[in-house]
């Protein structure tokens, strides 16, 4: 058994509309690597996926956002898809999770839209990172530089682009979280 993250708490941030391979992927690769993995969301219950522009499988939600603490947690995962990564970005409580992060310099993987999320947090000024390229222009006003690489990481940062880029993003998102905590960037 892969003990990589073993004692390693990753909470997954996701609302109605992720990408299912987006989220399903990660966690699998996850709980491979021996982490407990919980998903957090701005409703209880379950949260139905997308298969592309398709109706996809729900998933059973462990901790709305009111109820999660992002101290509890080691790393965080930011699903894409279009409509999950919009939903959170609108949603204060999901801005603030995830800023929280950042501020702790805990590690943070966004894939696709995800980064729509990271933006909004103030998370991608002075960043390296990729994304589905409908956002480039989003990462560049928000101060980020955009690349087209499979995945890219930067202080704990990890982006990746598409459901191609699954394998990668999960090795270097598995790496980021084994190393924990990384310096906090002065803005």
């Amino acid at each position: 058994m892969n003990k990589t993250l073993l004692n390693k708490k990753i909470a997954i941030l996701a609302a109605d509309g992720f990408e299912q391979v987006e989220l399903e992927g990660p966690m699998e690769a996850l709980k491979t690597a021996s982490a407990e993995v919980r998903i957090i969301s701005p409703k209880a219950g379950q949260i139905t996926g997308m298969n592309h522009t398709d109706k996809g499988s729900p998933v059973d939600v462990d901790f709305t956002l009111e109820e999660a603490d992002s101290a509890d947690f080691d790393g965080l995962v930011i699903p894409g898809g279009l409509y999950n990564p919009d939903t959170l970005r609108s949603t204060p409580a999901a801005v603030e999770f995830t800023r929280q992060f950042a501020e702790a310099g805990k590690p943070i993987a966004a894939i696709c839209h995800g980064p729509w999320v990271l933006i909004e947090a103030g998370v991608a000024d002075g960043r390296r990172m990729t994304s589905w390229p409908a956002i480039r222009t989003d990462v560049e006003n928000a101060g980020g530089e955009w690349v087209d690489e499979e995945v890219v990481v930067d202080n704990g940062i990890v982006t990746s682009r598409k459901p191609d880029d699954i394998p990668a993003f999960n090795r270097k998102m598995i790496e980021e979280f084994a190393e924990g905590v990384h310096p906090v960037a002065a803005n």
